[in-house]
This record gives C-alpha cells, structure tokens and sequence, in this order.
C-alpha cells in the first residue's frame, strides 16, 4: 500500500522544525545540546502527528546523546502505524563547529517494512549502477573500480569515490590512490555522503567504507526511491553488540543485507539542512520567518526533489 501524501508535507515539517531548533546552537561547541535541541522538537512534533509510530532506528548510544529510542512510541496513537527511524541531528560535529553539512533526517515506513538496525558499524557500499556483480561489498576495491570503470566507460582517473576520512579507511583510501580514483574525504555525514551518488551533478560515482549501521538504513530509504544500489553488513566488535543484535532478531551477524532486504514497500525519506550542504541549504532566518531547504522522496509516487519552505518562526 502507499503511504498517504499528506504525510509528505508533514514530515518536512517536523526536520524543518527540528532543523531550526538545532540551528539556534551552530557554532556553539556544544554538540550535545545541539543534538538535544533537534531530539526534543522532533519528538514534539511526531507526537501531534496523527500516526501510531515506533522508532526502529533511533539515535544517541554511541555518542552519549540524548535519544528518540529503539521502541519509543510516537503519534496521537491515531491513524496508520509507521516504522520510524530519526537521526534529528547528523553531523554534530558540523553543528558545533559550524561546518557546512548538519542534517535533521527522518524516514518513515509502513509496520514491519524497515529493517531494525542496532546501534553499531556498518561496512557499506552505494552506487547508481542496479547490474547484479558490478558492485559488491565481497568485491576487492580494485574489482568494484574497474567493474564500475567499465559499466560506466570511464577510466578509473575519471570517477570519484566518497569516504569518510578515518584512521580505518586508510588501506581502502591508499588503494583509490594507486587506481588513481579522485577521493572525495568527508569527516563525518555518511547518510548525506552516501546520497551524492543519486544525482550526476555531485559527481560521485561510488561511496564505501565503514559508517553508522542506522545511518546505513536512512540512507537506504532514499536510495531505494532512487533507484541506486545499496548494500550493508553490521560489524559487532564486541559481546554486548552481538547480544544487542540477536535480541533484534538477528542470527546471521555476517550477512549482508541487500537494498530490498533493508526497506520494502513503501517510504517517505525527509533531510533537512541545518548547515549548508551539497545535498540542500542550511536554515536561513528571515525576520519573524525561516526558510529550510528539505530533500525529500515518496517511493511511491516518485518525488525526489529539494522543497523550499519558508515559516514563522
């Protein structure tokens, strides 16, 4: 079934607002409090949404956060049920630090539709390219360059690889640099970075490398919508993960999970900027107004688009 609509204009609302309630604290160097800012008017206003919503992906463990969390209720008990997974502040960092790039993202789907990820790793891999054995996360760096030199007639010097700029990429970042790959390094963000391969005009042909497992999902959602090439295996370092995982439901903690296996059916994926972006603007203050720039998908009716929505404040 479709997932109604208006449920698109509600949604851009609630990162919109979440957004804005973060923006008051960029540059502060206090990523906490900016995180707590977009947790508290994100959790405000799903609670006025006339929805039965669980969140599935939730946000705050790893960074000692405050958290919307796995299994939270939210809504008006009212209307659908909705699988719901938040990160109200990604890129805390960016906020603290006014580094462009902070997002308040959201994705919704219907009951049982979004795979409940735990709070850990994910070795991941995007692309544009669906072909069956082009891209795989089993594939050595050097045969997914080459495959993807060749689906794309490229050479290897003219595509572009995103990754995050860790101490754990640097065997990954060494070989792009023997293949002579144009590396695009970002230090944090790795739902927005993993998006640049939807459109051309970001020119980034392949994102990998180790980031969050629940941003893996988020992620996911929207490159569903746009028809892009996603895979992920959660990486569980210690004990107390693997015990978190198989509460979760699951066994197989090698597996790894297709784009279709992560989300089904259908979703709304909503990221707003609260610093600028490649993806959309950050939150601007007009007088008693603020405008936000969201880019929002609806799988089922094929929106994929950046909307422009100016507010009071």
């Amino acid at each position: 079934m479709a997932i109604d609509k208006k449920f698109v204009d509600q949604l851009v609302k609630v990162t919109s607002k979440a957004a804005l309630a973060s923006s008051y604290l960029v540059g502060k160097k206090n990523k906490i409090a900016a995180d707590k800012a977009a947790v508290d008017s994100m959790r405000s206003n799903l609670n006025n949404l006339d929805i039965q919503g669980e969140i599935v992906i939730g946000e705050g463990e790893l960074d000692e956060a405050p958290m919307l969390y796995i299994g939270e209720k939210l809504g008006t008990s009212k209307g659908p049920g909705f699988d719901i997974a938040v990160d109200p502040l990604e890129g805390t960092n960016f906020a603290a630090n006014n580094l462009p790039g902070a997002l308040s993202v959201i994705a919704i789907a219907e009951k049982n539709n979004l795979f409940k990820a735990p709070e850990t790793y994910m070795e991941k891999i995007s692309t544009k390219v669906n072909e069956k054995n082009v891209i795989d996360l089993d594939f050595t760096v050097k045969e997914n360059i080459y495959n993807l030199s060749d689906y794309l007639n490229k050479n290897p010097e003219n595509l572009t690889a995103c990754i995050l700029n860790r101490p754990r990429h640097k065997k990954i970042i060494e070989e792009l640099k023997k293949l002579k790959v144009n590396i695009k390094l970002i230090t944090d963000g790795d739902v927005s970075g993993a998006l640049l391969v939807t459109e051309e005009k970001y020119n980034v042909d392949i994102f990998l490398g180790i980031g969050g497992g629940p941003e893996g999902v988020l992620a996911a959602t929207a490159l569903d919508a746009f028809n892009c090439n996603f895979q992920g295996r959660f990486l569980f370092k210690t004990e107390e993960d693997q015990v978190r995982a198989k509460k979760m439901g699951i066994n197989d903690l090698t597996k790894k999970y297709e784009l279709n296996e992560i989300i089904t059916g259908d979703s709304i994926f909503c990221a707003t900027g609260i610093t600028p972006s490649d993806l959309v603007a950050g939150i601007e203050i007009q007088g008693n107004d603020f405008v936000s720039e969201t880019l929002v998908t609806h799988k089922s009716s094929g929106l994929k688009k950046v909307i422009k929505l100016k507010q009071n404040l």
